[in-house]
């Protein structure tokens, strides 16, 4: 596959659409399950290159961590949260997206230098 393959809007959503029917899944969930622990240091790295884990975070934990009000400490935690699958799901995506592109190389001969 080449590196400046290119998508339509309409393309890629066919391609989300497919995603949502019964066991399209299944064997993407198998490899991701093996290659589970290398992801998780790939997006704990992504996380700190891009300063998720900054100062300003560890803040906003403490912060709503030591809310008086337990309305408040729940909606600060529930927005910390919800950030946080947020950035995991855009990362996750994008490493998702540039593996396909490199097992797609790995299996192309004619791409071998």
């Amino acid at each position: 596959m080449a590196d400046d393959a290119t998508y339509t809007a309409d393309q890629v959503d066919a391609a989300v659409q497919a995603l949502s029917l019964p066991g399209r899944l299944d064997h993407a969930q198998e490899v991701v399950a093996h290659a589970a622990p290398s992801l998780q240091r790939i997006l704990n790295a992504a996380l700190d290159e891009g300063g998720y884990f900054s100062g300003a975070h560890e803040s906003a934990v403490r912060q709503a961590a030591g809310a008086d009000d337990d309305e408040q400490r729940l909606a600060q935690i529930r927005t910390l949260i919800a950030e946080e699958v947020r950035l995991g799901l855009l990362i996750g995506t994008s490493v998702g997206f540039q593996l396909a592109h490199e097992l797609l190389d790995l299996s192309d001969p004619s791409l071998e230098t």
